[in-house]
């Protein structure tokens, strides 16, 4: 592909207001409206005395405008701008400025942030009624809990501190935000964000993990989880307080325990003819020996866990050995051991790969690190913990007008739903006064794009002309 030299010679004017850069907004907002997302924020988010005005005015309206531009790729509150250009004001009403949204986020307090959490969850259960977002969680859910260290600069923001994160496998210092997030997901449905929650940087990661837990299952329940729910963590979970909301709730647990003298004893207690080869999918075999190149074992034994407290739990404690790639030269084997506590009815191996699928959870992160939570924008705590409840509900937004397009795409990145059915260019027109949406001939998403339209406004409408 090359660009003949004459335009060089070329004038560019950014003038047309008929042209959008993202014309996807149309459908994707419309299915939000759809499952009720105004409605639920006129009804529950209130910030009462303000200290602008105008700034308390029309939470929907500018909640709303956040979700659109975090759709469209926004990652700042200056980044909302997007929404504002050329014909956009043609498809879509009550369009706020940066400025406003920035000082309307900066009028929350903690007491709103849980107001939007609310709507947050009540959403995504509307959506999972009016798509089928959540797929086969009638038969088994899962629940997926999980935190993240948002790197932030400078003095001004409240409540960044320094806290432990991993890099390149190694644990490092960071200053930033922890925000603290629960899944839902099913055999086959991608993963969406039951509950986010904003702490300090130097908060515990298992800080508030139980009443997540708790919000994240009753979540999954409303949204048609009649069947099995079990709840995974790493060891920052496996936790007497996490446990117990476990069982108050009546769910399976699957949850890293941290090492101690108990669970070493335990491990040391297993027979070496206990442990069996686990294998996982798309695991290699060797060619002459029909093994699996693979050396993971797994074992099980009972187990009492949080013994010393008013509160023990008996339940099944299921190791997986490897060996140490740093000691392959040994005289005997040298094994690491990796031990998770459960009351799940799985066979051993199964049980095993059922826990390790727990790092789905990373890939909900990476979605949000490369989209809305690339920043945190704001200097007040609460505005960034608003925002980052606005990026969960954008994410959960995303995924199920995925769905509507029955293909690969339903389980797609934030960043391929973004490029293939949001950020479409497309010039609005109105001949005889019928609404128009001219968008790329031969653009290569065409049928999905048009699926999304369909499956929002139904066959009986007029889709978009493709010239």
């Amino acid at each position: 592909m090359k660009l003949p030299h004459t335009w060089s010679t070329a004038t560019p004017l950014f003038d047309d207001e008929n042209l959008v850069s993202c014309a996807g907004l149309a459908p994707v907002m419309a299915l939000a409206e759809q499952a009720g997302l105004s409605q639920l924020l006129k009804e529950r988010v209130q910030l009462g005395s303000v200290r602008v005005a105008s700034a308390g005015v029309n939470s929907a309206g500018k909640i709303t405008s956040i979700i659109a531009g975090m759709a469209a790729g926004a990652d700042s509150i200056d980044d909302l701008q997007l929404i504002r250009s050329g014909g956009m004001k043609r498809l879509f009403t009550g369009v706020y400025a940066p400025a406003t949204l920035g000082q309307f986020l900066r009028e929350f307090s903690h007491g709103h942030a849980s107001q939007l959490a609310a709507v947050a969850r009540a959403h995504l259960v509307a959506l999972v009624e009016r798509t089928n977002l959540l797929p086969g969680i009638g038969e088994q859910a899962y629940v997926d809990i999980d935190s993240l260290l948002r790197p932030v600069y400078g003095k001004a923001k409240q409540g960044a501190s320094f806290g432990h994160t991993k890099i390149a496998g190694k644990q490092v210092l960071r200053k930033g935000l922890s925000p603290l997030a629960t899944t839902i997901s099913t055999e086959v449905g991608a993963p969406v964000i039951a509950g986010i929650r904003l702490r300090a940087g130097k908060a515990g990661s298992g800080r508030a993990a139980g009443s997540m837990v708790k919000e994240a299952v009753r979540t999954a329940r409303a949204a048609g989880a009649t069947g099995t729910i079990l709840v995974r963590g790493d060891s920052a979970y496996g936790t007497s307080a996490v446990v117990a909301a476990c069982l108050r709730e009546k769910v399976q647990f699957s949850l890293v325990l941290a090492k101690n003298a108990a669970v070493s004893r335990a491990i040391e207690a297993i027979a070496e003819d206990a442990f069996t080869p686990v294998h996982y999918p798309g695991a290699v075999t060797d060619p002459d020996t029909g093994e699996l190149v693979s050396d993971a074992q797994v074992a099980e034994t009972a187990f009492t866990a949080f013994a010393s407290t008013n509160s023990p739990v008996t339940a099944r404690l299921i190791v997986r050995r490897v060996r140490d790639q740093a000691k392959l030269d040994e005289l005997f084997p040298v094994w690491r051991y990796h031990p998770f506590f459960t009351n799940s009815q799985q066979p051993v191996t199964e049980a095993d790969i059922t826990h390790r699928r727990h790092a789905i959870i990373e890939t909900v992160f990476a979605d949000l690190i490369d989209g809305p939570l690339a920043h945190m924008p704001s200097g007040q705590f609460a505005a960034n913990h608003a925002w980052a409840i606005c990026a969960a509900m954008t994410h959960n937004l995303l995924r199920a007008a995925a769905t509507l397009t029955d293909s690969n795409l339903a389980v797609a990145r934030g960043a391929t739903l973004r490029a293939r059915i949001i950020n479409v260019p497309a010039r609005v027109a109105r001949p005889q006064r019928r609404r128009v949406l001219h968008l790329p001939e031969h653009w290569p998403w065409a049928q999905n794009w048009l699926k999304v339209w369909r499956g929002v406004f139904g066959q009986g409408l007029a889709p978009p002309v493709t010239s």
